[in-house]
């Protein structure tokens, strides 16, 4: 189900090369992205766990950096998380800004799964999101892929204010080291941006529509179409009512956007020779 291939899996020397990794990150129109292969983003991951460091995991693409420009504090929330590159939008954009492309697509609908996979850290995973039913799904299907790692929890997201403090209290009885969040963006990032810290978790994933994808409510593009990096365009034919403004217009106003980015950058480098005397 995953379409990273067996390349990506870890080996001891892979081990050993990224033991204590950090990451570089690009400016992508404002949104700190980390450079990283799936290896590197996984150990990265695994030493903030094993250091009790708090991390907040989103994925930005071209539709979350247009909706990051007018939302001030769901970019906020993306600066304070560590943030990997998804699509080619975003692709481009480092392309075009820092004259090269990201190493990796991480994408989280394939990169959550393949981290569960290939992590030997037995981890206490909770899952919250999804319409009432999914989650449960999503449980028993990460199950079968990654037993290693113990299932402590769920919860469907369409749950009343009221509900909160027994949600937030069944994670932290549950001993949850990581939260699986799919409200979508920019809900699951407000969300966490505000509650990570009462939950008590060391780790939390943004997964967007991945708790649909697993769980089958939704179908996946065909690998053929995810390996040139179109999806979007199965996605628009799938639900074209719901997608047609995001990807098409949104696109569009991404490309401008990243158009003006690229001009006020070469407006403000200097020119080479010019000095002051």
């Amino acid at each position: 189900m995953c379409a990273m291939s067996n390349e990506h899996l870890l080996t001891d020397s892979t081990r050993s090369a990224c033991d204590n990794a950090t990451l570089r990150t690009r400016d992508i129109l404002g949104i700190p992205v980390s450079v990283a292969t799936p290896e590197e983003a996984l150990r990265f991951l695994i030493d903030r766990l094993q250091k009790n460091v708090p991390t907040c995991v989103s994925f930005l693409n071209a539709n979350n950096s247009n909706l990051a420009a007018n939302h001030p504090a769901l970019a906020k929330a993306f600066r304070s998380f560590v943030v990997f590159n998804d699509g080619i939008g975003v692709d481009i954009a480092s392309y075009v800004l820092h004259g090269k492309s990201f190493p990796y697509n991480l994408n989280g609908t394939d990169f959550v799964p393949w981290f569960l996979q290939n992590t030997s850290h037995a981890l206490r995973v909770f899952i919250l999101g999804g319409n009432p039913g999914i989650p449960q799904r999503v449980h028993a299907e990460f199950q079968r892929i990654a037993p290693q790692h113990k299932y402590v929890g769920s919860q469907h997201g369409y749950f009343q204010e009221h509900e909160l403090p027994g949600i937030i209290s069944s994670i932290i009885n549950a001993k949850t080291d990581l939260l699986i969040v799919g409200f979508g963006t920019p809900s699951q990032e407000l969300w966490l941006a505000n509650q990570f810290s009462a939950t008590r978790c060391r780790l939390a994933f943004c997964v967007g529509g991945l708790l649909d994808f697993v769980s089958g409510a939704k179908p996946r593009a065909p690998l053929w179409l995810r390996r040139i990096r179109q999806e979007w365009i199965y996605r628009l034919f799938l639900e074209p009512g719901r997608m047609w403004r995001r990807y098409l217009f949104g696109n569009v106003r991404f490309l401008i956007r990243l158009a003006h980015a690229a001009i006020k950058k070469n407006k403000e480098q200097p020119v080479d020779g010019a000095h002051l005397l």
